[in-house]
């Protein structure tokens, strides 16, 4: 397994793991939950500009079948994104 991407040079990941280690399980806490928000209102966007014309509810269930995936969205809530779009 390597230690980091193609992007991050081993210098670089060296630095992100000895910044991420002196943070207090707080502050890690804290990270994680920012991280989840930024990737929900980025996605949350590219579907807001792929179906304009989508209520809030329509958005939430495609954001929910990203999320939690198309066979529990389909169970939970009886919709189908294969039906109904991607």
């Amino acid at each position: 397994m390597r230690a980091h991407s193609d992007d991050t040079s081993p210098a670089a990941h060296a630095v992100q793991l000895e910044l991420i280690r002196a943070l207090s399980p707080g502050q890690r806490l804290s990270l994680c939950l920012r991280l989840r928000q930024t990737a929900e209102a980025m996605a949350t966007a590219r579907l807001r500009a792929q179906y304009p014309n989508d209520d809030e509810r329509r958005l939430k269930l495609r954001l929910a079948a990203l999320r939690y995936g198309d066979v529990l969205v389909k169970a939970a809530f009886g919709w189908d994104p294969e039906v109904e779009g991607r």
